[in-house]
């Protein structure tokens, strides 16, 4: 089959994946190089704060506020979620200094996977397959034989719509951790 769910749909989520980490390591790379790693410790701020920001999103589809467009704030939500978490994991380093915030860390990362399911995955897997199944039936297949002919993309499609049941809970888990973090910093820092 030439257009494969694979490689349509879950090699973008590969790339961009691989995109944040190469990024993220390009970044942490370049701050050691050019001697800046202050800079590292202080972008945690400015990441969270844009994952903060990027919760309007959810916000809004909750109807907790009925301000702006819901596409508009999607695509702001995935955005600033993106190079929020790019942030945290620049700051994050490849430094072992304590357990909480790589806690908070593996959470987001998890979370950051999770959240790209949900927009790379999900929506083009099922937009894949229904355009399979259109096309089988195009050609004069029958109900049966279409069902067949897709089994398996759909059978992936299935397992992908669970991911909702994953995404709120882990945010829940990387935003108590993170909270604890950022705590323990105010704390250890003589802030509070």
């Amino acid at each position: 089959m030439n257009n494969s769910l694979w490689r349509e749909h879950v090699l973008p989520f590969t790339a961009m994946l691989g995109l944040l980490a190469a990024a993220t390591l390009a970044g942490d790379y370049l701050l050691h190089r050019l001697d800046l790693v202050w800079i590292g410790r202080y972008l945690g701020i400015p990441g969270t704060l844009l994952i903060i920001g990027s919760l309007i999103y959810s916000a809004r589809k909750r109807k907790y506020i009925t301000a702006s467009n819901p596409k508009t704030l999607l695509r702001m939500h995935e955005f600033s979620a993106w190079l929020g978490s790019l942030m945290v994991l620049i700051h994050a380093g490849i430094h072992f200094n304590a357990i909480l915030p790589w806690l908070a860390t593996a959470a987001m990362g998890v979370n950051v996977i999770s959240g790209l399911v949900g927009k790379i995955l999900l929506d083009r897997s099922r937009r894949h397959v229904q355009g399979e199944r259109e096309h089988y039936q195009l050609r004069g297949m029958s109900r049966n034989e279409v069902e067949q002919a897709v089994f398996w993309d759909a059978v992936s499609l299935d397992a992908m719509t669970q991911w909702r049941k994953v995404h709120i809970p882990i945010f829940i888990v990387f935003a108590v951790l993170a909270l604890g973090h950022i705590i323990s910093i105010f704390l250890f820092w003589g802030w509070i």
